[in-house]
């Protein structure tokens, strides 16, 4: 089976002999495996695991424990998660428990899937009969196991520090693990199983409590916070407060106590290039870069026209020399002569020489007035194409009436585009007219120009503006101008208003208790009235907008400076400013951490703030000594003055203290209360297993696949392990 993980094998399996026992410690967070003797586990990965496929090639592959960012490019893992065996802290899918165990004795080195070696394997406190059976199924059928022992990981790291005087015989371990926490009294070194305490919440909660917290309170950056990273910053930052309320009192007032607790995490940040604004001279070096570029643009506009004109001049005398040459031809020989040219008839020639002659003229910018005589000749030439127009129908035949019908069309199609183009050729005269005024004036005083264009323009924008508003509102203000807090009444304008009164009107008879519309002619006038545009104002509107814009654009071409105002839409206030961009500062990239320090481990003493409705640790252990079988005061004194914290979440700064203060609230007056940590929380619990395997007393704790085989899966109910040897 292909996997794929940076965890490098071990070579050094054959080294040991078969009744060396494997050790492991197999919790929800994280599997370690190793030999009994050793101090350090050789393998230890995180008990997930993800089977891909490969975007190529298809194939599925396992991923076991951690990720390699750098591999997953390659592999499709958005059909597959990462998955754990586990359901809270009992082992349930063990398919998955079984790749879990083949990427474990892979990595340590085994050639086959036969394990000769017996081994020691961790559970939870009082672990369900059917999970203990299969697993010790998926060991003795799968990999041929010749024996195995189960044993708590929270007793093995009792035990562990005992021998190392962190902890007496009799004491309280409290275990806050991954997904539970357990409590279980200890007395003579021997765990009491009915005392035992547990509750849902761990590690797991503390992290998914923050990272929620986080994407509420930085929902931009949501992609930052992976699981990883938010467990990283959870063992770095978090902390357990001493007072709770009082520490939130401190964080809600502020000040430098709480600003010193507070911890910032920067992300990756570049600062934007800045731009300061352009100097005198800056400007006036593009001023002067833009206007020899444009005299370049110029002189090559005109280096074209001239071609083009001596183009069209060499066009134009090669056809009429060529009309020159046909009339001398004869009649006979024109075919042939036409057939050297190219030219079909001597119609086309004289089509393709007006077409050229245009073209000069227009290359060559000649006045207007001039086109429109040659235009008007032109039109005159062909007013003799319609004879029958002025001809009486009665003198004509229906053929010629058809023909008479299409003649004045002609006639009057043509007399439409000759008026739209004098009228075209005046307006652009009196705007040629305009611009040469104005210039003038401009030249007389450039400032006094500039200041009077300025005025021009505010007072122009202003009046479109204000006719935009009335126009949207139908001239109601409500002390806004925002057509979004009006009703439809206001939003209509004069005319729609009038409309809407003739037709509402015209629905009801005028107090005869029927409908009696359309008896009387005078009702069908309504209809003349509501096609009528009563927005008299529209011809100014469009003249007023024309001429702002004139303005705006001679504005832009003689003040370098000006700006011009955004128009406003009828859902945007007129005084409103333009929004303006906001760069991202540095702050923006940074993760404030704050009150979430203390407040996402205060679950552990009150999971009711995540819906959890259990006990806290300080109960717990009060709840764990009522459950003991012997009421004896002393042997509660001694449990309290030897209070063990184990476990991942132990590592919390100011846990001891804060458990400490919570149990002294529970015990009587005086009774003595210590608690103690073990040296090391997290790999405690495998130490303890692998010098409890390497006792030679070892294989007499072990179940062996002779009694699986002989006594089946219920011996297993009666089986316990005897931590002391």
């Amino acid at each position: 089976m292909p996997f794929i993980s940076k965890i490098q094998r071990q070579s050094d399996y054959n080294r040991f002999p078969s009744s060396t026992p494997i050790v492991i410690d197999n919790g929800a967070s994280y599997f370690r495996i190793g030999w009994a003797g050793e101090n350090e586990p050789r393998v230890v990965f995180r008990n997930i695991v993800q089977r891909p496929r490969h975007k190529s090639t298809g194939e599925t592959v396992t991923i076991v424990g951690d990720q390699d960012t750098a591999l997953l490019k390659y592999f499709d893992c958005t059909r597959s998660g990462p998955r754990s065996a586990f359901d809270s802290n009992v082992v349930f899918q063990f398919e998955i428990m079984e790749y879990v165990l083949d990427f474990a004795f892979d990595r340590l080195g085994t050639n086959g899937s036969r394990i000769d070696h017996p081994i020691l394997i961790t559970e939870c406190v009082c672990n369900p009969v059917q999970s203990r059976s299969k697993m010790a199924e998926l060991l003795f059928e799968t990999y041929g196991v010749p024996s195995i022992a189960f044993g708590v990981d929270a007793a093995f790291s009792y035990m562990y520090n005992q021998q190392h005087g962190i902890c007496e015989k009799d004491g309280l371990a409290i275990c806050p693990g991954f997904t539970t926490t357990h409590v279980i009294p200890f007395v003579d070194g021997e765990p009491v199983y009915k005392g035992c305490c547990r509750t849902n919440i761990g590690g797991y909660h503390v992290t998914d409590n923050l990272k929620q917290l986080l994407s509420l309170k930085y929902p931009y950056h949501m992609a930052r916070f992976t699981w990883e990273k938010v467990e990283d910053l959870k063992m770095e930052h978090c902390y357990i407060a001493s007072d709770y309320a009082l520490e939130a009192r401190l964080f809600q007032k502020g000040g430098k106590e709480a600003e010193d607790k507070t911890r910032c995490w920067q992300l990756p940040w570049v600062p934007p290039p800045t731009e300061e604004p352009p100097s005198e001279e800056e400007m006036a070096r593009k001023a002067a870069i833009r206007e020899r570029q444009g005299q370049r643009l110029r002189e090559m506009a005109e280096a074209k026209r001239s071609s083009r004109i001596n183009e069209l001049e060499n066009q134009l005398h090669g056809l009429e020399f060529l009309l020159h040459q046909l009339g001398q031809v004869k009649e006979e020989e024109i075919p042939s002569f036409l057939s050297d040219t190219g030219y079909v008839s001597k119609q086309e020639i004289e089509s393709t020489l007006t077409k050229v002659s245009q073209s000069l003229r227009k290359a060559k910018g000649e006045p207007k007035a001039e086109q429109v005589e040659n235009e008007e000749k032109a039109d005159s030439s062909t007013s003799e194409k319609y004879p029958l127009i002025n001809v009486p129908d009665n003198m004509l035949t229906p053929e010629q009436l058809k023909e008479k019908k299409r003649q004045v069309f002609l006639k009057t199609t043509t007399e439409g585009r000759q008026r739209a183009k004098q009228k075209r050729f005046e307006e652009e005269l009196e705007r040629e007219k305009k611009n040469q005024q104005d210039e003038e004036r401009r030249l007389e005083n450039p400032e006094l120009y500039l200041e009077q264009m300025r005025t021009k323009y505010k007072e122009l924008y202003e009046k479109v503006e204000q006719r935009k508003r009335l126009k949207t509102n139908g001239g109601h203000t409500n002390g806004n101008s925002l057509s979004g807090g009006v009703g439809r009444g206001e939003r209509l304008n004069a005319a729609q208003r009038e409309r809407m009164r003739l037709l509402t009107t015209a629905a009801f008879d005028r107090g005869k208790g029927e409908d009696t519309f359309g008896a009387k002619d005078e009702d069908w006038q309504l209809y003349k009235l509501m096609s009528k545009d009563n927005d008299n104002d529209d011809d100014g509107a469009d003249e007023d907008e024309a001429e702002l814009a004139r303005v705006c654009s001679r504005l832009q071409e003689i003040d370098p400076t000006f700006v011009p105002k955004p128009e406003s839409t009828s859902l945007q206030p007129t005084n409103a400013e333009a929004p303006s961009f906001c760069p991202l500062t540095k702050e923006d990239y940074q993760i404030v951490l704050g009150v979430e320090r203390f407040r996402c481990p205060e679950i552990l003493f009150h999971p009711n703030l995540v819906g959890i409705d259990q006990a806290g640790l300080d109960e717990m252990t009060g709840v764990s000594i009522r459950r003991l079988p012997s009421k004896d005061e002393g042997l509660e004194d001694r449990l309290t003055s030897s209070i063990f914290m184990t476990g991942g979440c132990s590592l919390f700064p100011g846990i001891n203290e804060r458990l400490e203060a919570g149990i002294r609230m529970l015990r009587p007056c005086g009774a003595p209360i210590k608690v103690v940590r073990a040296l090391d929380p997290v790999l405690d619990a495998w130490r303890g297993a692998s010098i409890y395997a390497a006792n030679l007393q070892f294989p007499q704790q072990t179940f062996t696949r002779a009694d699986y085989y002989d006594k089946g899966e219920d011996w297993l109910r009666r089986y316990q392990l005897r931590y002391t040897l």
